[in-house]
């Protein structure tokens, strides 16, 4: 084995330790210590409902924290009957998932200190109940994924937030996790969001653990990451508008299709950072392309 080969492979074997990262938790921070730390299953059981009737309704909608997924702004957008552009501008705010260093969209909040009620709150309750956010979906639940050391896949697991406020954990409702999430819609969001929390765990392990070489991604990146996490029209422009096709093996079947199905196209854009990002092989440079990146490095470091 070369010394390159060697070092390469310790670095490896130094961030393949096993990883813990909290996705969704929608803690509002009033409280010292709300999660639970029990890693729930699918079958695992609790108590919890939240209803018109439960004295604490509505209190959860003001000043909350939420990072809003790819999937809760397509979601959104249709229900809205709006684009991405004018969402963005009009309903969030830019913000950091500070765990992994990665711009996000945040949820804004009304009231001068962003801490008022949600602006989609009425005295009905959530004006788009059927396309709230997988935050609020997922509450009482955190989601979490961890990669355990060695292996190939990461394993989700759910954790239980009891906040004071929260009289929903009083009520009388018994039911697993896997229930709570079918009743809740959760499953197209996770399906849809999983490259892009694939991307979050893994840049929070690299800024926990130093990276590959200590490095960190660019700022170029970030701001393409951001494109791709929250605005599908825009993507699919430079998709199709920049040299991204000349580049890169994408069937043009399916590039007939992502030029109208937004899931589809979102499930392109992670494929595509996570090879910009961690260099694996969710897409494939085109030959000539390849070819000529290898030459011009090879040139640039003095082989030829």
């Amino acid at each position: 084995m070369s010394e390159q080969d060697s070092h390469a492979d310790a670095e490896r074997k130094r961030l393949d330790k096993e990883t813990e990262v909290e996705i969704f938790d929608a803690v509002r921070g009033d409280d010292d210590n709300p999660v639970m730390p029990v890693r729930l299953k699918s079958g695992a059981m609790f108590n919890f409902s939240c209803h018109r009737g439960v004295s604490c309704w509505n209190v959860c909608c003001h000043g909350t924290d939420i990072t809003l997924t790819p999937m809760d702004i397509l979601v959104l957008c249709k229900h809205l009957s709006i684009r991405p552009p004018e969402f963005l501008a009009e309903y969030t705010l830019p913000g950091v998932w500070d765990r992994a260093d990665l711009p996000v969209a945040k949820l804004k909040m009304t009231g001068a200190d962003g801490k008022g009620p949600c602006q989609f709150l009425t005295d009905e309750g959530c004006s788009v109940y059927e396309a709230r956010p997988a935050t609020c979906r997922y509450y009482p639940l955190g989601l979490a994924s961890i990669k355990p050391k060695g292996a190939d896949v990461k394993e989700d697991f759910c954790f239980l937030v009891k906040e004071s406020h929260c009289k929903g954990h009083d009520e009388d409702k018994l039911q697993t996790v896997a229930q709570f999430r079918e009743e809740q819609g959760i499953e197209d969001y996770d399906r849809v969001n999983r490259g892009w929390m694939d991307i979050l765990m893994k840049m929070a392990s690299w800024k926990s653990l130093g990276g590959p070489h200590g490095k960190d991604v660019s700022p170029q990146v970030k701001q393409m990451f951001f494109l791709v996490s929250t605005d599908v029209d825009g993507f699919r422009q430079f998709v199709l508008e920049s040299k991204f096709l000349d580049t890169y093996e994408i069937d043009p079947e399916a590039v007939e299709v992502i030029k109208e199905n937004d899931e589809a196209l979102l499930l392109l854009g992670f494929d595509w950072m996570k090879n910009v990002m961690f260099q694996e092989s969710t897409i494939t440079m085109k030959e000539h392309v390849l070819h000529d990146s290898i030459a011009k490095a090879r040139e640039n470091m003095g082989a030829i």
